[in-house]
């Protein structure tokens, strides 16, 4: 698990990077200002959880049950929450109908509160 977690850590830093600068010099020319700025949210959101992911790899053995459930819903949460946003800003780019993929990204969100809500326990109780 721990060489999982850092390996998603560097998936989305690298990614990351990648769709924004995807988001400023291509989809800037032809998306609307609030479809590129939730664009740009998955891309934050990715990126933030990239670093948390990298740190609590160094931090974590993820030998604990707690610690796995951090670190497996941090990442599914990112899958969820910003990889549906960036479908669903490419669809409107390219006026293709993916409205199917607009609960994703809430259930997304909530893993990833959920991520930390179960770090918050686990610096409480240790």
């Amino acid at each position: 698990m721990l060489l999982l977690v850092k390996f998603f850590a560097a998936v989305f830093g690298f990614f990351g990077i990648i769709f924004g600068a995807f988001g400023a010099h291509r989809l800037k020319r032809i998306l609307p200002a609030e479809v590129l700025h939730s664009f740009e949210t998955g891309v934050k959101y990715q990126l933030y959880h990239a670093i948390v992911l990298l740190i609590l790899g160094f931090h974590f053995e993820f030998i604990d049950f707690t610690e796995r459930m951090i670190a497996s819903t941090m990442i599914i949460g990112v899958f969820l929450f910003s990889f549906s946003i960036y479908a669903l800003c490419y669809a409107k780019a390219k006026k293709i109908n993916l409205k199917f993929l607009g609960p994703v990204t809430p259930v997304g969100g909530l893993l990833l509160m959920t991520g930390w809500g179960i770090l918050l326990y686990y610096f409480i109780v240790r």
